[in-house]
């Protein structure tokens, strides 16, 4: 026996909303329209649906059976219909998410939380990494979205520049260079300094224009993470340049924050495969980062 689904359909809405008239209203058809679909009903089923008392229709035992079988599945089908709606809207499926270190200490994490605060159903995982990890990361599809330090080429990516950001001087709360609007390589000389490792391409560039500069310094300590470095000059354990996005983290809590002269760009992209589309879900968080850095290109501007 082949159900109707319309049949169904003003069944359930004449016990829901009621009545036959109320029901009528709900599905925006005539009542005799409705009352036609039910009494159709009761003939192919070959039940007592409903009984009259009065103008009104009441619904029998079998009905009521019924109507609990009908509302299992129109339960299902609205859960459906709604995670598809919310899927189409972006409110819910999971997200995969790589960045740099410098993205991860504080500015990351904080726009995924906001991310997901306005969506309740969706679920995030966020790595963290160097960029030639994340690179991998994101060419092997482990993860959907990734944020590099730039330059970076790879056939299999699509790579689109987001900021470029100068470094800053980050020296001890106090300290007598803390007076200077602006730090160049000479203002560290005979000074103690933290250094990043030479695994960074940060590194290089710091090296290269006190090189240039003919400024020696006296190196310290040495980390890879500039969120080490900052907190070791809080510590009082000498002055270091970092990138802007960790020393913003850091700024008040025992660093001051200075610009270096001559500026050193750090240039960060987002990156996705070149062989895979991009969810709905990623093209809306990376709208979402693009606002949130804002502030930095103001400032680097």
């Amino acid at each position: 026996m082949m159900l109707n689904p319309r049949q169904i359909e003003a069944f359930r809405a004449v016990i829901v909303m009621g009545g036959v008239t109320a029901a009528a209203q709900a599905l925006n058809v005539t009542q005799p329209a409705v009352t036609r679909l039910v009494h159709d009903l009761q003939r192919s089923l070959g039940l007592p649906l409903f009984v009259r008392r009065g103008s009104r229709l009441v619904p029998t035992e079998e009905a009521m059976a019924l109507y609990r079988e009908v509302e299992r599945q129109f339960v299902g089908l609205d859960r459906i219909a709604r995670a598809a709606r919310d899927l189409r809207e972006g409110r819910a499926g999971t997200l995969r998410v790589a960045a740099l270190p410098a993205f991860n200490v504080g500015f990351m994490p904080r726009a995924v939380g906001e991310f997901m605060a306005e969506r309740p159903e969706l679920d995030v995982s966020l790595y963290g990494s160097i960029s030639s990890q994340v690179t991998d990361w994101i060419a092997s599809g482990f993860c959907e979205i990734g944020f590099v330090q730039m330059p970076i080429e790879s056939a299999h990516l699509v790579i689109e520049p987001l900021v470029s950001a100068p470094a800053v001087a980050v020296l001890p709360a106090g300290h007598p260079l803390g007076a200077k609007p602006a730090l160049m390589p000479e203002d560290f000389a005979g000074e103690q300094f933290v250094s990043l490792e030479n695994s960074t391409q940060l590194r290089y560039r710091i090296d290269a224009v006190f090189s240039q500069a003919r400024v020696s310094r006296r190196t310290r300590a040495e980390t890879p993470l500039s969120m080490i470095a900052c907190a070791m000059v809080a510590a009082g354990a000498g002055l270091s340049i970092v990138d802007p996005f960790t020393a913003a983290e850091y700024d008040g809590r025992g660093v001051v924050i200075r610009p270096f002269r001559p500026q050193i760009q750090l240039e960060v992209a987002a990156i996705w495969s070149s062989q895979r589309s991009r969810s709905g879900i990623a093209q809306q968080f990376m709208a979402f980062i693009e606002r949130r850095l804002e502030p930095f290109r103001r400032a680097a501007a």
